[in-house]
């Protein structure tokens, strides 16, 4: 990710999938306090949470553009075909039964999580076939 304006955007979707992952409705507040989501309780938590998984894809996504070029397009292609699919699976789970109910808001910080990851991973991907 040479590009500034790249990592602005990344920043700024860090922020507010951080905001929307901390700030659910009542009932997703207390599905949080029931299965004990600490990590994404509050602003704070949740920026360190989203900023640490986003992080660890980036550092694994350069560690992997270290290796040979068929080697390195393998690994991540194989990276983001699951993040594709955890991308697919958060969709529709956040979309049917008790998440639901959680709100529009927290529904798609949940989605976001993946997509940024996807969206890391792609850019590597296309960086490296360059």
């Amino acid at each position: 990710m040479r590009n500034s304006s790249l990592y602005i955007f990344l920043i700024v979707l860090i922020v507010l999938d951080a905001w929307l992952l901390a700030h659910p409705n009542l009932i997703g507040r207390a599905g949080i306090f029931f299965f004990d989501y600490s990590a994404i309780e509050t602003f704070p938590k949740a920026l360190g949470t989203v900023s640490l998984v986003v992080g660890v894809i980036a550092l694994m996504a350069w560690g992997v553009r270290q290796l040979s070029q068929p080697l390195s397009i393998g690994i991540t292609v194989a990276l983001l075909a699951g993040a594709v699919y955890y991308l697919f699976q958060s969709f529709t789970q956040y979309s049917t039964g008790v998440y639901k109910l959680t709100g529009a808001g927290f529904r798609a910080g949940a989605i976001l999580l993946p997509g940024l990851v996807v969206l890391v991973l792609g850019e590597s991907l296309l960086r490296r076939l360059r």
